[in-house]
């Protein structure tokens, strides 16, 4: 089961997106320094599940989320790299069900899950948080972020740096 604590819209997280980003509870990387270090706590109402008993159905909660959340252009999940899977067939539902959306995914792994079908997702964020190194808007940040263009990650990490200018 994968469940949320909150979810707003934001602007900053996917580059040239109004990106409503929903926190996804239970986060089993434990970075240093995290800025969500609450994240880790297995909280909050679940986003997707599997009902007891079942094993190809699923129960999707996230309707509500992105219905009341006029305006937006993309649905990122922030964490859930406790069930890659489910990160999956959430992404495959919202896919499916809103096509003019586009799907992110902040994973905290340094490596892509098997269980990821990038046909799934749009933009995927990698790499765990590692304080001497800085977050996505640092130069020196260990972590990607991607834009997936077929079956291929493109690095577009450069986005979020600032870009300075001569005087």
């Amino acid at each position: 089961m994968l469940k949320y604590v909150d979810a707003k819209v934001v602007f900053a997280e996917i580059p040239d997106e109004i990106t409503l980003a929903i926190n996804i509870s239970g986060c089993p990387c434990n970075c240093k320094g995290c800025h969500s270090s609450y994240l880790a706590g297995d909280i909050g109402k679940p986003l997707i599940e599997y009902p007891k008993g079942y094993s190809d159905d699923f129960i999707v909660h996230v309707d509500e989320l992105i219905e009341k959340s006029s305006g937006i252009s993309c649905v990122s999940m922030m964490g859930g790299d406790s069930d890659p899977c489910l990160v999956n067939v959430l992404a495959s539902y919202i896919k499916y069900t809103y096509p003019k959306l586009k799907v992110a995914w902040y994973s905290g792994r340094q490596e892509l899950s098997d269980s990821i079908d990038l046909f799934n997702f749009d933009y995927i964020k990698l790499g765990p948080y590692k304080e001497e190194f800085g977050p996505l808007n640092s130069r020196t940040t260990n972590q990607r972020f991607y834009k997936v263009s077929g079956r291929e990650l493109v690095d577009i990490t450069n986005k979020f740096w600032k870009h300075e200018t001569e005087n």
